[in-house]
Order: C-alpha cells, then sequence, then structure tokens
C-alpha cells in the first residue's frame, strides 16, 4: 500500500470519527444546502463545510465570524478561535478577511492588517493624515501633539506618507510572530493536469518567515505564496522542484 493510500484511509477514518461525534443530524442542520456533498464526487474536493468541521467541530458553509441576516435567512458563521488556523487565496484577493479562522495573531500582526485596512492598494505606506486614524483604531495614545511627533519620526524627510515596516518597529518592537523562522511546507493537487508530468505526488519546500527590514529573496509571487502572505507578509518559498506547484 502506497503513502497516498494509507494517508486517504487515514483521512476517512478520522473524518468518519468526526461524523459520528458530532452526529449525522446536526451536521445536516449546519451546512446551508443539506444536498451538498462535503467531498466532491468529481475531484475529490473538499467543501468549505468539510473544511470548518474539520477545523472547528461544525459544519457551517461560511467563513465568516458569527451568523448573518440576508433576506430573512440565518447564514452561520463561526463563533469562536479554532485552534487550527485556516488560510485562503480568497482573504489575499480580499473576498474575506480578519477571520476568526485566522490563527490567533501577534499584536504586531492585528497592527499589520488595521494598518492594512488603510492602505487597500497595498502600496506598504500610508498617507501621514491617516495616522490619526490607525492609532486610535489600535488604541495607542491619539492626542494631536503625540500625532504631530509621530509623524516627524516616522516620516523625517517629510514626504507625508507613513510606511508600515518603521509603524511596526515603533510601537511593536518586540511582539513579532511567535512562529519559527522557517518551517516545513507540503502541497498535494490530485488532479493530474496539475501535477508535473501529470505524475500526482506531494511536493516539500521550505518556508522562510522574515522581518519587514530583511531583504527580500522574491522567488516567486504564485497563488501559494500569496495565501500564505496573509498570515507571514514577508515570507518567501523555496521549493525542492524545479517549479512552484499549482493551485488550480
Amino acid at each position: 500500500m502506497s503513502l497516498v493510500h494509507i494517508i486517504h484511509f487515514g483521512f476517512y477514518h478520522s473524518l468518519l470519527c468526526i461524523t459520528y461525534k458530532e452526529g449525522i443530524e446536526n451536521i445536516k442542520n449546519e451546512i446551508e444546502d443539506s444536498n451538498e456533498p462535503l467531498i466532491d464526487p468529481v475531484y475529490g474536493h473538499g467543501s468549505q463545510s468539510l473544511i470548518n468541521l474539520l477545523l472547528t467541530g461544525h459544519a457551517v458553509s461560511n467563513v465568516w465570524d458569527g451568523d448573518r441576516e440576508c433576506s430573512g435567512m440565518k447564514l452561520l458563521g463561526i463563533h469562536e478561535q479554532a485552534s487550527v488556523g485556516f488560510l485562503t487565496l480568497m482573504e489575499a484577493l480580499r473576498y474575506c478577511k480578519d477571520m476568526a479562522l485566522v490563527a490567533p495573531e501577534a499584536p504586531s500582526e492585528q497592527a499589520r492588517r488595521v494598518f492594512q485596512t488603510y492602505d487597500p492598494e497595498d502600496n506598504g505606506f500610508i498617507p501621514d493624515s491617516l495616522l490619526e486614524d490607525v492609532m486610535k483604531a489600535l488604541d495607542l495614545v491619539s492626542d494631536p501633539e503625540y500625532i504631530n511627533l509621530m509623524k516627524n519620526k516616522l516620516d523625517p524627510e517629510g514626504l507625508g506618507i507613513i510606511l508600515l515596516g518603521p509603524f511596526l518597529q515603533e510601537f511593536f518592537p518586540d511582539q513579532g510572530s511567535s512562529g519559527p523562522e522557517s518551517f516545513t511546507v507540503y502541497h498535494y493537487n490530485g488532479l493530474k493536469q496539475s501535477n508535473y508530468n501529470e505524475k500526482v505526488m506531494y511536493v516539500e519546500g521550505t518556508a522562510v518567515v522574515m522581518g519587514f527590514e530583511d531583504p527580500m529573496l522574491q522567488t516567486d509571487d504564485t497563488p501559494i505564496k500569496r495565501c500564505l502572505q496573509t498570515k507571514w507578509p514577508y515570507i518567501e518559498l523555496l521549493w525542492t522542484t524545479d517549479r512552484s506547484p499549482s493551485l488550480n
């Protein structure tokens, strides 16, 4: 029996155990469309309900925080932080953001997300006129005199912009991500046409997490990297293969 078959068997066994524990009727009631399969019968992809079930124990179909009302219909969402985080390319594309499904963040990561809400084009800076709004949103001191002092310190050349890096270094110097500086990444795509030579296999790589002050390697700009950047904005991927794996 191959490693792939062993992993598949282990997954289905775990899924059966979770289904038995949570109850089939409870799972059906949480899925918006009870006719929607947890696993796509054609491609074998797991639905969002399946992912949420594995991460949170609830098979809701949405990723937003809490429940929402739409035309009198109650749409179930996520109510509490999961122990395991969830990253999605949809966040990189700005279809969703600031989800409770994302792993707990360090204060500096929270600050980065707030800063970026005032930088919708991801330029890495904001006009200095927005510094007060950012600091208020982060519950930092926002007295006018202090704001002017910080403008002069963060923009000594008087360019009228506040860069993300110096901002984080000023207010969150010792509160970087608590994660490792590097970790192993495994990617799997079950579609033959999306694999090199149409051979389905796991691809291994190394993710290098750097600070905003570190020089960037600029290894690639693939969807996989953009997905990981929603959690680690300064990350580079080094794959063991000659080409980056595909999400398609």
